[in-house]
């Protein structure tokens, strides 16, 4: 029966997540965190820097980890497979279409239509994250809860990555560090 369960969720997840990982992230907490309460929010928070840290897509690494964590290497396997299912399918089915009808101005005006509601979801799942770095599962924001440290280390990673352009694996490997040096000074 679980075998069952992880592949229909993330199979959704494969379903839905149009934008690439980051849109899928809303959906992955939808059914790993509220839905099956298979992780917990933190869980989930360091689910999804796993999933960035390693080689390929954040949906598919996050069902391959889910998989593992629920029922082991099967589970991994099935929800992995539930994952791309649906993208192997739906873009093989696209790239036939678009490769016959491309010069419809109604086909770029449904491709442009899409792009505020991906914008949306990668916002959502970015909060989310934010709230739970700084203030923990709980999400009770207020200023006294504030972890002052993480909001100081999110800061400079946003200049790191925006200002010098420095590569993202190393901004990652430079937030590790911060966060170990915070944690021997006693923060």
């Amino acid at each position: 029966m679980i075998y069952l369960q992880l592949f229909l969720s993330f199979l959704q997840i494969g379903l839905f997540s149009f934008g690439g990982g980051y849109a899928a992230m809303p959906l992955i907490q939808g059914q790993v965190v509220t839905a099956h309460g298979w992780l917990s929010m933190s869980e989930f928070t360091d689910l999804i820097t796993i999933s960035q840290m390693t080689p390929g897509p954040i949906a598919v690494n996050s069902a391959t980890f889910v998989g593992i964590k629920i029922a082991g290497i099967p589970g991994a396997l099935i929800a992995t497979l539930g994952c791309i299912l649906p993208s192997c399918i739906i873009v093989t089915v696209i790239a036939k279409l678009y490769l016959r009808y491309r010069e419809l101005d109604m086909l770029q005006g449904v491709l442009n239509s899409l792009r505020p509601a991906v914008v949306a979801m990668i916002a959502s799942a970015g909060i989310s994250i934010l709230i739970t770095a700084f203030w923990g599962s709980s999400a009770s924001i207020a200023l006294a809860g504030t972890k002052w440290s993480l909001v100081v280390i999110f800061s400079i990673c946003v200049v790191l990555l925006q200002k010098v352009k420095m590569n993202p694996v190393w901004v990652m490997v430079a937030a590790g560090v911060m966060k170990v040096a915070v944690s021997f000074l006693g923060g």
